[in-house]
């Protein structure tokens, strides 16, 4: 017993009256150890009460990132204070310090702030689509300073936080399941337009991501330089991959075209060439 005692009294520095013991170092480790335990039973205790209560990933992920946040800063305070370091007057003495940090890291305060804030507001969520300056990108991680997101083409890139809550985005997820689509083509004058539009409903109809009973329509929408231009409107729940789905209904509109002999015409101009003798 006097062996262990003197072992956890053994000092490892010692700087003016402050000294680190191994009894320290032990109870930081062991501080850490309960930290990550008590987390770990939170995030089970979330997860079953989601099942129970039916709530989605994105409100248990978000509860959870608060909670772990705070839970963090607390144990971290008491690391300190068992190495010796008193918090308080850690803090009042950096103040000046804090400041120039803090005029120099506005932009990495404003991103944390706004990670807060979705995770307080939860306006997006874990799973959600969204359109941020024309990217499609699915939100795999909201972290505290930026959010990782999934592109179409599957890669993976870091959002800042405060480019979600300061720019113009649009949730995908925040519109009903079925959201509706459409797809633009021109064909030469004359033209049968019924059957352009019957070839149109048609294409569509047949791929398997096409609600059969949300909307399915063919529009005449107007009399184009070169072409008659129709769209063709239709639902889908398969937002994330709707541009594969658009890719495949164009495929399928142009073998009906073949099929038919109707033609999509390319822009042309003609140049008239005057002599100076006429």
């Amino acid at each position: 017993m006097e062996t262990l005692k003197s072992l956890l009294e053994f000092q490892i520095f010692q700087f003016s009256e402050h000294s680190l013991t191994v009894f320290d170092l032990v109870s930081v480790f062991i501080i850490f150890i309960v930290t990550r335990l008590f987390l770990w039973l939170i995030k089970k205790a979330l997860n079953r009460k989601g099942k129970f209560n039916k709530l989605d990933s994105g409100s248990l992920f978000a509860l959870f990132q608060l909670i772990k946040y705070v839970v963090w800063i607390m144990a971290l305070a008491l690391m300190l204070e068992a190495v010796g370091i008193k918090v308080t007057l850690l803090l009042a003495g950096s103040a000046a310090l804090l400041v120039g940090v803090g005029l120099g890291l506005q932009q990495t305060f404003n991103d944390i702030l706004s990670g807060i804030i979705l995770l307080f507001e939860q306006s997006v969520k874990v799973g959600d689509i969204l359109d941020i300056d024309g990217d499609i990108v699915k939100i795999q991680e909201i972290g505290l300073r930026a959010s990782k997101g999934l592109t179409r083409t599957d890669i993976s890139i870091m959002i800042p936080n405060s480019m979600i809550t300061n720019s113009k985005v649009v949730n995908w997820s925040h519109q009903t399941k079925k959201t509706i689509f459409s797809i633009e083509v021109g064909v030469a004058y004359g033209s049968d337009v019924n059957l352009v539009m019957k070839l149109l409903e048609e294409s569509v109809a047949t791929h398997p991501n096409v609600l059969k009973k949300g909307i399915i329509q063919a529009r005449f929408k107007n009399f184009g330089n070169s072409s008659l231009d129709f769209q063709i409107l239709f639902c889908s729940e398969k937002i994330f991959m709707i541009e594969k789905i658009k890719s495949d209904i164009r495929i399928a509109i142009n073998k009906k075209f073949i099929e038919n002999n109707i033609s999509i015409p390319f822009p042309q101009m003609d140049v008239h060439v005057k002599s100076k003798g006429n």
